[in-house]
């Protein structure tokens, strides 16, 4: 048992490498750039007012008028300009600020797969962007746990786009991470919650990598006895504290190989290679086993109380992180009418 201790303390003290420093590559730059205009746009065009942000909620300070779209208030329509315009306008509310928001993200060399028109670790910086720049639209202060295999940075929150900038630099141009062990994203949680100093916003951006549930053919059930991913954990006890939000990412050669033959696959953390010929019931069984897994992964992140956005590298991220935004919009907004106390009698 000491000697489990001590193994165990070892493993603890097993600090990551540091983040290697430089100049980004003007690549990086203009993939950032590139990210920033066109997720402006289309949030600009999607969700008005300049307070929708990637939190749910309203303030309680008057804002702007606006057209009424589906979904919003009734109790927030600005008579005096529907009077003026014959249009139905509702009247925002200036979100409260000073939250403080965290990213934790997986950019290791796992990430860096796909089989589509992008990679893992393109969507997840496409989602991370998006986040942050909905994140200090609102205001709010952002941070930073960026994992690559053993190599961990933390960059503690601040406001403004400048922000949001350099971590999309930071995750954009990662250190080499292959072959050098699988990224510790249990670790990278823990870190967040020990470094949020009040209730907070976090968004967890990865691939949740699973082990599925051995000889099970569906998602039926309590889970008892299925095998515990090493975040879940981690994950159960951040969302104690705060709202959390999962982003996790795969590519559909994941979940489905086709039948090509004799092909060589290898793990990118380890380095660890086999070579199987994948058959039609070798993919039969392939798709049985991620499926199963697939079906674990949410029931992990569904334990941990976090929402999820699922995205894949064939998905219109934007599209479908806009698409959440708009549901907790309405959520919240269905929320507070039902807490709303029964008016009184005249």
């Amino acid at each position: 048992m000491a000697s489990r201790r001590a193994a165990l303390r070892g493993r603890g003290t097993q600090q990551h490498q540091p983040w290697p420093s430089g100049p980004p590559p003007s690549a990086v730059i203009e993939a950032v750039r590139t990210l920033e205009v066109s997720i402006s746009r289309r949030v600009d065009g999607t969700l008005h007012g300049n307070y929708q942000g990637i939190t749910p909620g309203h303030g309680s300070e008057p804002g702007e008028s606006r057209v009424y779209q589906p979904g919003d208030d009734v109790r927030r329509i600005d008579w005096n300009v529907t009077a003026r315009t014959a249009e139905t306008y509702v009247r925002d509310q200036i979100a409260d600020r000073d939250l403080e928001a965290w990213l934790v993200v997986d950019v290791s060399a796992a990430m860096r797969f796909g089989t589509t028109t992008s990679q893992k670790s393109q969507i997840g910086l496409a989602a991370a962007a998006c986040v942050g720049f909905l994140t200090v639209r609102t205001r709010n202060s952002i941070g930073a746990v960026l994992v690559a295999g053993p190599h961990l940075k933390i960059m503690p929150p601040r406001g403004g786009r400048d922000q949001v900038r350099a971590i999309l630099t930071a995750a954009a141009s990662p250190p080499q991470s292959e072959r050098l062990g699988r990224a510790d994203l249990s670790a990278a949680i823990d870190r967040v919650a020990k470094l949020s100093r009040r209730r907070g916003f976090v968004t967890v951006i990865a691939d949740f990598p699973v082990r599925p549930p051995v000889g099970r053919r569906g998602g039926d059930g309590d889970g008892a006895g299925e095998p515990a991913a090493e975040w879940a954990d981690a994950l159960t006890r951040l969302g104690l504290r705060h709202d959390v939000l999962t982003i996790p990412v795969h590519d559909p050669r994941e979940r489905d190989v086709p039948p090509i033959g004799l092909v060589t696959l290898t793990d990118p953390a380890t380095g660890r290679e086999r070579e199987v010929r994948v058959t039609a019931e070798v993919q039969r069984r392939f798709a049985e086993v991620a499926a199963r897994a697939a079906v674990h992964q949410r029931l992990l992140l569904d334990r941990a109380g976090a929402d999820v956005i699922e995205l894949d590298t064939e998905s219109d991220w934007l599209a479908e992180i806009i698409g959440h935004v708009r549901r907790r919009r309405v959520q919240a907004v269905n929320v507070a009418a039902l807490r709303r106390p029964a008016g009184r009698p005249r």
